[in-house]
């Protein structure tokens, strides 16, 4: 029998493994899931290096949002060791100095002790209109409260610290799919149709009715996507 596929899946912002439950459980049993913790390093480099070290020899990347950025960062430092690549609702683009000052804001009140997480003033820069109603809406409110302040200064810090990567989508050479929510406020979908133009042979998929956040948004689409993408 052929070996199972390993997956490494890696989790957003204030995300944790329910980012990715739904994918993780229809996928199960014949894949090896992992979700790698980028709860406990400031740096990219220092999250990889943690990943890096609990992962198998070889294994395919499924990442989203700040997850992308790691595994950016995973293929500068062991891209031998990558057999493919998912992308979900992520840019290869540093921060705009704008973007940075926002960063550094939020960093600033947090270490104030005025980390509220995903308030709902936020949620509607995470999903799409028509979900803001439903269950996910609270799921996304207590994943990021389970996450907590600590790991959000710690992550925001990586994030702020993140390189160009448009320089190196060329040089990424395994079956790729890049995949946003087609209402993404955050990392819009011409950011993920830059990345797809970039690395040779990648596949774009825009998912309707969904925001940043597709593995919750809508799972059976999702899922769906890492199917395909798996039987190329």
């Amino acid at each position: 029998m052929p070996e199972a596929p390993s997956l490494l899946f890696l989790p957003g912002l204030l995300c944790d493994d329910r980012l990715w439950r739904d994918q993780i459980l229809a996928l199960r049993p014949g894949t090896e899931c992992r979700v790698a913790d980028a709860t406990q390093d400031d740096s990219l480099a220092a999250m990889a290096a943690r990943a890096l070290a609990e992962a198998p020899p070889r294994f395919g990347l499924v990442a989203l949002s700040m997850g992308g950025y790691l595994a950016f960062e995973i293929l500068r430092q062991a891209p031998e060791r990558v057999t493919r690549l998912a992308l979900f609702d992520t840019s290869a683009r540093p921060d705009t100095p704008e973007q940075a000052r926002r960063r550094r804001g939020l960093i600033g009140l947090s270490r104030t002790g005025l980390f509220r997480g995903v308030t709902p003033r936020l949620l509607p820069q995470l999903l799409h209109p028509d979900n803001m109603a439903r269950p996910v809406a609270d799921e996304v409110t207590a994943m990021a409260e389970r996450v907590g302040r600590d790991a959000f200064l710690r992550q925001q810090a990586a994030i702020l610290g993140r390189p160009d990567s448009r320089p190196g989508l060329p040089g990424i050479g395994v079956p790729t799919l890049v995949a946003v929510g087609e209402q993404d406020v955050l990392t819009p979908p011409d950011q993920a149709a830059e990345i797809a133009a970039g690395i040779p042979g990648a596949v774009l998929h825009r998912i309707p009715g969904c925001g940043h956040l597709p593995p919750m948004e809508d799972p059976a689409a999702t899922t769906a996507l890492l199917r395909g993408w798996l039987g190329r």
